[in-house]
C-alpha cells in the first residue's frame, strides 16, 4: 500500500470524524476532513485525491447528489458510508458510481479492509493471470471485441468510437471480464481476479454493477449480448459479439 494515499473523508459528525482520521492516518493514509458536501466538492476540485469515504447523511446536501456530482468529473474510488436502513439507498448509490458500502456502526478495521480493497483493485486489475495455458497479456494491452474497444492504458472503453460511462470500478470487472473472454467466470472468481477482498458487501452489488456495465455497453441491456449471465455460474464475456 502506497504510504502516502490520500483520503477524503466527507463525515459531519466531528467525534467519528476524528476518530476515524486518527485511525487511517496511523494506517499510513493522509486524510483531510470535509465535513460538508460543499466543502468536498471544493476540495475535490482542488486537490487530488485517491479514495473518498462518504456519509450519505450531510447537512447541507444529500451525499449521493455529492457522489453523483464527482462522477462527472472523476473516477476516484468511493466507500459510501451510510446509517439508512433503506437498501434503495445502498443499490442507488453503487448505481450512480459508488465502489463499495458500510452501514453504520461499522468496525474501524472493517473500513479499513475496505478501503484497502477498492483501492487495492485499481493498481492489481492490470497484473491479471491470463487463462490456464495462455501466455499473459500485456497490462496495457488495447482489446477489440468487434464494435466495442477495452483500452486499459487509458481505463477507457469505447462502443462505436463513443466513450461508455463506466466508473473505475466497473471498468475493472469489464477489463477482467474481456481478459477472461469465453469463459464463465463465478463472483469468487471475479473476486479473486480483482485481488479485493473476499467481502459480503462485494457478492451484493456485483449484479448492480453488472447491470451498469451492460447499461454502458450492450445495444439492449434487456438482452445482452457482451456480457452473459450463466444462470447458477456466473458471468461470461463473448468473445464473438457482433
Amino acid at each position: 500500500m502506497n504510504p502516502v494515499d490520500r483520503i477524503l473523508l466527507v463525515e459531519d459528525d466531528p467525534r467519528l470524524a476524528e476518530m476515524l482520521t486518527e485511525y487511517l492516518s496511523q494506517a499510513n493514509f493522509r486524510v483531510t476532513h470535509a465535513p460538508t458536501g460543499r466543502l468536498a466538492m471544493e476540495h475535490i476540485a482542488a486537490a487530488e485525491i485517491d479514495a473518498v469515504i462518504l456519509d450519505l447523511m450531510l447537512p447541507d446536501m444529500d451525499g449521493l447528489d455529492v457522489c453523483r456530482q464527482l462522477r462527472t468529473t472523476s473516477d476516484v474510488p468511493v466507500l459510501m458510508l451510510t446509517a439508512r436502513g433503506d437498501a434503495i439507498d445502498r443499490i442507488v448509490g453503487l448505481e450512480i458510481g459508488a465502489d463499495d458500502y458500510l452501514p453504520k456502526p461499522f468496525e474501524p478495521r472493517e473500513l479499513l479492509a475496505r478501503l484497502r480493497a477498492i483501492l487495492r483493485r485499481r493498481v492489481d486489475v492490470r497484473h491479471l493471470d491470463a487463462p490456464p495455458g495462455a501466455a499473459a497479456p500485456a497490462a496495457d494491452s488495447f482489446l477489440r471485441f468487434g464494435r466495442l474497444e477495452i483500452d486499459p492504458a487509458a481505463h477507457a472503453a469505447r462502443l462505436d468510437g463513443v466513450p461508455c460511462e463506466l466508473t473505475a470500478y466497473q471498468f475493472d470487472l469489464l477489463l477482467v471480464l474481456a481478459r477472461h473472454a469465453g469463459r464463465v467466470l463465478s463472483r469468487d472468481a471475479l473476486m479473486d481476479l480483482l485481488k479485493g477482498e473476499p467481502l459480503e458487501a462485494f457478492d451484493r452489488s456485483i449484479d448492480v454493477h453488472m447491470s451498469r456495465i451492460r447499461a454502458a455497453v450492450e445495444d439492449d441491456p434487456k438482452k445482452p449480448r457482451r456480457i452473459i449471465t450463466v444462470r447458477g455460474a456466473g458471468y461470461l464475456f463473448a468473445k464473438v459479439q457482433d
